[in-house]
């Protein structure tokens, strides 16, 4: 296979080229943001099975999100995107039967809340049909590190503390981490973080110690609306495009893929989404490339400016002497 353009290495089978014979399949996760309920039973779980510090309750003043973001001690967080629904959309979000789901506390005039009324003997919108609805919306997404195809984080480890597992998902080895911090800068989607009481580095390992026994992740088990899928990656995509495509029929055009093709700037994640927007609105980058994809090229032109920089003082010590 050629190599991609878009990495230090090429293939796109992570595990065999980690040097992993016999690997199992390539497993990852699918989180369908259009069934997550905001629940965070996930990020409970994935603190209790890994023992990940709990890191308070941060009142942001601007969302019920009480994490705010991935961090060393958040490597799950479900964040809270509040938002007027686009007019002439349909339902906010679909759930698994297809009925709207959108009970939204206000609605917005000219940016501000207006008030409903008394409750109703109802849902929101089922006596007028979500054509009709222009509510607030929240869109919820359980985010977590994408275990990229081709990993800049691997690429840019000086230690080796970081390693692509037989599965193709990428583990931090904490006590081999020196804390020199190149993998933060070199993740494309602002991952990775360290912890400030040791300085080193810590993310989500897919959880590797489930996977060799063959369990399912702590945060796939807890997700009680099935948000959060786990299985081989090429299974995973397949029911992914088919999700989609239900959704499409049920009136929600906008909902599309994120991070499933290998033929993206990073050969494609281990751990990709359906998203109901545009990826900027879930704070993800629109078009993520492996920071380490220039390197070669870089350190090219670095040598021949060397080169170069030694022939000109070679040249000129040499016409001093004569």
């Amino acid at each position: 296979m050629l190599p991609d353009p878009n990495s230090l290495y090429g293939p796109l089978d992570p595990a065999p080229d980690a040097g992993y014979e016999n690997a199992p399949p390539r497993m990852g996760f699918f989180t369908d943001t259009s069934v997550c309920i905001g629940c965070k039973a996930c990020e409970v779980a994935c603190k209790e099975w890994n023992g990940v510090p709990e890191s308070g309750l941060d009142l942001l003043g601007m969302s019920y999100d009480n994490t705010g973001a991935l961090t060393a001690n958040s490597w799950r967080h479900v964040a809270f995107i509040e938002q007027p629904r686009p007019a002439g959309h349909g339902a906010a979000t679909a759930d698994v039967l297809g009925a709207p789901v959108d009970a939204d506390p206000a609605r917005l005039v000219d940016g501000g809340p207006q008030f409903l009324g008394m409750p109703g003997a109802q849902p929101p919108g089922r006596g007028t049909g979500a054509e009709e609805r222009t509510d607030f919306r929240w869109l919820m997404m359980s985010d977590v590190c994408k275990h990229c195809t081709h990993a800049a984080c691997l690429d840019v480890c000086p230690t080796g503390s970081l390693f692509r597992t037989e599965f193709g998902t990428v583990v931090v080895q904490e006590d081999i981490c020196n804390g020199c911090g190149y993998c933060i800068s070199a993740c494309p989607y602002g991952v990775i973080d360290q912890r400030k009481d040791d300085g080193r580095a810590w993310k989500c390992t897919l959880c590797y110690d489930r996977l060799g026994a063959g369990m399912t992740p702590a945060c796939a088990q807890a997700c009680p609306t099935e948000s959060i899928q786990y299985g081989p990656l090429d299974e995973l995509r397949e029911r992914a495009a088919a999700r989609v495509e239900t959704l499409h029929e049920r009136g929600v055009p906008e909902a599309r893929l994120y991070g499933h093709d290998p033929n993206d700037g990073v050969g494609g994640d281990g751990a990709f989404f359906l998203l109901l927007d545009e990826p900027e609105v879930y704070g993800l980058p629109p078009d993520p490339v492996v920071t380490t994809r220039d390197l070669p090229k870089m350190w090219k032109r670095a040598g021949l400016a060397a080169l170069a920089m030694a022939a000109a003082t070679v040249a000129a010590f040499v016409g001093g002497s004569s």
